[in-house]
């Protein structure tokens, strides 16, 4: 069935030329047109970022690259798109990092639990030397990053009854994203992990295939997951970063003044994604506590005890020694 999907996703990529083609804008300049993908509602403040990254893109080229964007899943989920980048039968996509991790192993690192102190020294790390070090990390993969955005702090949602400590997660199934490190996280703190594609899960949650799940207020507000689970328990466990990806197998058919006009637009809208974001998870919080959301803040030490036995399963490899790298740099 997976298979058949994506078969039937690869046949939509080349009818709507999904590669990069080119045309004429008014001027009479050659326009080269990318499709990016991603699997967020049009109400996100990702969303809303790289439209505007697709206006400065568009700006910086003298108005000859241009930026189609199809959110919701339109053209997969965030494994398939990065496939796709794989293939060069997508040109971007934006994904959390911790999917990538199956392409690009050095991935991991970002998805332990409590890496960060805090939302300050997580830029600090990812706007510094690793943070690049980790954008160039997939292109021998053919997935070049352009920039992090902020995905904000994950945290537990529930149907049955609020996470006040890992004990609470015994007996729980939690979806994850397909992420073998997400699934170590949930696991370590006590839950059940259970991946399932995000398009599926509000209905996952419904039926009660799954407990609960974990993720930042933007994503549960704008999914509508708040209506089925009413208890959020701000553990705020992990700072998973979003990731803007390129093939590099379309970068490279990129003339330089588009790279230069598309790196530049990715530069610039980093902030902008902050600013959208901060202040939409704001915004989200407030409604979904004047619709009925209960929210709880436990004690984040108990989780950070469970989540060390992680660290030391990673001691000396390369995440291990990549962890330490960040912990110190804060």
């Amino acid at each position: 069935m997976r298979f058949s999907r994506f078969i039937f996703l690869m046949i939509v990529a080349i009818i709507t030329s999904v590669i990069l083609f080119s045309g004429c804008n008014s001027g009479g300049k050659k326009v080269v047109t990318l499709k990016l993908a991603h699997g967020l509602s049009v109400e996100h403040p990702v969303h809303k970022a790289l439209v505007f990254m697709a206006q400065r893109a568009y700006e910086k080229s003298d108005s000859t690259l241009k930026i189609d964007i199809y959110p919701n899943e339109q053209l997969g989920n965030e494994k398939e798109c990065i496939e796709q980048l794989q293939m060069g039968s997508l040109a971007m996509t934006k994904v959390s990092t911790s999917p990538l991790e199956v392409f690009v192993p050095k991935f991991k690192v970002l998805a332990l639990p409590y890496l960060f102190k805090n939302d300050e020294e997580k830029w600090k790390v990812l706007n510094g030397p690793i943070g690049k070090e980790l954008l160039a990390a997939g292109e021998s993969e053919g997935l070049k990053g352009l920039c992090f955005f902020d995905a904000g702090a994950r945290s537990f949602y529930t149907s049955k009854k609020p996470i006040l400590t890992p004990a609470d997660l015994k007996g729980l199934k939690i979806r994850t994203q397909q992420s073998p490190m997400a699934m170590e996280m949930v696991s370590a703190l006590g839950g059940s992990p259970t991946p399932i594609s995000w398009g599926e899960l509000y209905t996952a949650l419904q039926q009660g295939v799954v407990d609960g799940a974990e993720n930042n207020p933007p994503s549960l507000f704008t999914s509508n997951h708040y209506e089925v689970c009413k208890y959020y328990s701000l553990d705020e466990h992990t700072m998973v970063p979003d990731i803007v990806l390129i093939s590099t197998i379309v970068w490279k058919k990129l003339s330089p003044a588009h790279q230069k006009a598309l790196q530049e637009a990715a530069d610039e809208t980093v902030p902008y994604q902050i600013k959208l974001w901060k202040k939409f998870v704001q915004e989200s919080m407030d409604k979904m506590i004047a619709k009925g959301l209960k929210v709880y803040h436990p004690d984040k030490k108990l989780f950070i005890e469970k989540a060390q036995a992680m660290y030391k399963k990673y001691q000396g490899t390369e995440i291990g020694e990549m962890a330490k790298r960040i912990q110190e740099e804060q």
